[in-house]
């Protein structure tokens, strides 16, 4: 099976946080999938069908919502003669708008990828778990941070890190008995450690076991305690196989998890997450050059570069979270374009129009997610596009630092 791009890996997961927030009084959402190999008439067969049987819902209300949802998807179908490759998929229905109202909404979109199973739903909310297992990421590799007081289980999936374990010892630290006492106590202490290992095992296998795409598994920790735990095989067999390497690490809580990763990222450099720790190293090498840096970040600058044809990598973080709106005066046509975060678009005050000399209150004519406009204008000049991820420390510092939006330019220019 083919592997979505980063773009349309983004767009799909933009476009289930957007259906996730769609909730119905009662059911009247519809979700239909429809496959490559389903015959578009059978699906009108299948809808007319739905539809006489949606005729008996109690509450009229509803049934009416019901009914008009099945009509618009029956309508939308006609401009198919057959479903495209990929299939098609349809979110019809009445979401809640607060205050006993409901507002109509309707997506339809081929997928990235096959759909692979024909499905009708009718519930409160969209049904997307199809959609969603296509975001499930195929790269999966188990983390282990161990040493005698610590002992961190996580999990990288792609370019995520997640702790899944974290549990600390009982074993006891260094002591200042001596002769007899001390012989005692180092005793008690090698076996107290070797029932923390065994423990630590147990738990690790049983996890890493859970995860049945998990690739290969990466173990860290301080000084030599990693390599005995590793030697000493207090993993399961099936786990013990997948080992990796071990990696040094300062940490063993979850901060080491991050610690580990970016060890392994260095010779390791097929990984997702070490191809986007790579670009952004070099990145942060040009912001700190006094002279003749291509590093350019900012969306005044970056837009500039992209609209000059000189940027050769636009970096712009997965969690940016804005809009590039089309302000429109009906009485002038005076026309500006703003960008504007996602949470303050619902309470956007339209402002007043410049050329009118205030008189007119400007409407929003067009509004595209800010990562599609500036993705859509450097594909236009050949400047690649990457999409950053915040789980490495680089990417936190593209979106933290640099306000998720930054660029490697062709040439030095002064701006």
């Amino acid at each position: 099976m083919p592997e979505m791009t980063q773009r349309q890996k983004y767009d799909l997961k933009r476009q289930l946080e957007e259906l996730k927030r769609a909730r119905g009084r009662h059911t009247e959402l519809i979700s239909l999938y429809v496959p490559p190999t389903k015959q578009i008439f059978d699906v009108n067969s299948y809808l007319k069908n739905e539809f006489s049987q949606s005729q008996n819902i109690k509450s009229k209300t509803t049934m009416k919502n019901v009914l008009s949802a099945i009509e618009s998807i029956m309508s939308r179908l006609k401009q198919f003669k057959q479903a495209p490759p990929n299939g098609i998929v349809f979110f019809v229905g009445h979401k809640s708008s607060g205050a006993d109202k409901t507002e109509m909404i309707a997506y339809v979109f081929e997928p990235p990828l096959p759909i692979t199973t024909f499905l009708y739903r009718c519930d409160s909310s969209f049904y997307l778990e199809p959609l969603q297992a296509m975001l499930t990421e195929k790269e999966i590799y188990g983390l282990l941070l161990v040493d005698r007081r610590e002992c961190t289980i996580g999990i990288l999936k792609g370019n995520r890190i997640e702790m899944l374990k974290y549990m600390t010892s009982q074993v006891p630290g260094k002591h200042g008995r001596g002769g007899q006492s001390q012989r005692r106590f180092e005793r008690l202490t090698e076996i107290a450690a070797h029932e923390w290992f065994v423990k630590c095992g147990e738990v690790a296998s049983e996890i890493f076991q859970a995860e049945e795409e998990i690739q290969g598994i990466l173990v860290g920790g301080p000084g030599p305690t990693k390599q005995y735990f590793v030697e000493e095989n207090y993993l399961h067999y099936e786990v013990q196989d997948k080992i990796i390497d071990t990696f040094d690490t300062g940490y063993t809580d979850e901060f080491g998890l991050r610690e580990l990763v970016s060890s392994a990222s260095d010779t390791m450099t097929n990984l997702k997450i070490s191809q986007e720790k790579k670009l952004m190293k070099r990145f942060l090498k040009e912001v700190t050059k006094t002279e003749g840096s291509l590093a350019i970040y900012g969306e005044t600058h970056v837009r500039k570069a992209l609209e000059m044809g000189i940027a050769d990598i636009l970096l712009l973080s997965e969690d940016l979270r804005r809009y590039r709106i089309k302000l429109l005066c009906n009485s002038c046509n005076y026309l500006e374009w703003r960008t504007i975060p996602e949470d303050d678009l619902e309470e956007y005050e339209l402002p007043k129009c410049k050329k009118c000399d205030n008189s007119s209150i400007m409407e929003i004519e067009e509004k595209i997610d800010l990562i599609d406009e500036l993705s859509d204008l450097a594909e236009k000049t050949g400047c690649k596009v990457e999409i950053i991820s915040t789980g490495s420390e680089e990417g936190d510092s593209l979106f933290s630092a640099f306000d998720g939006i930054a660029g490697i330019l062709r040439y030095v220019v002064d701006f």
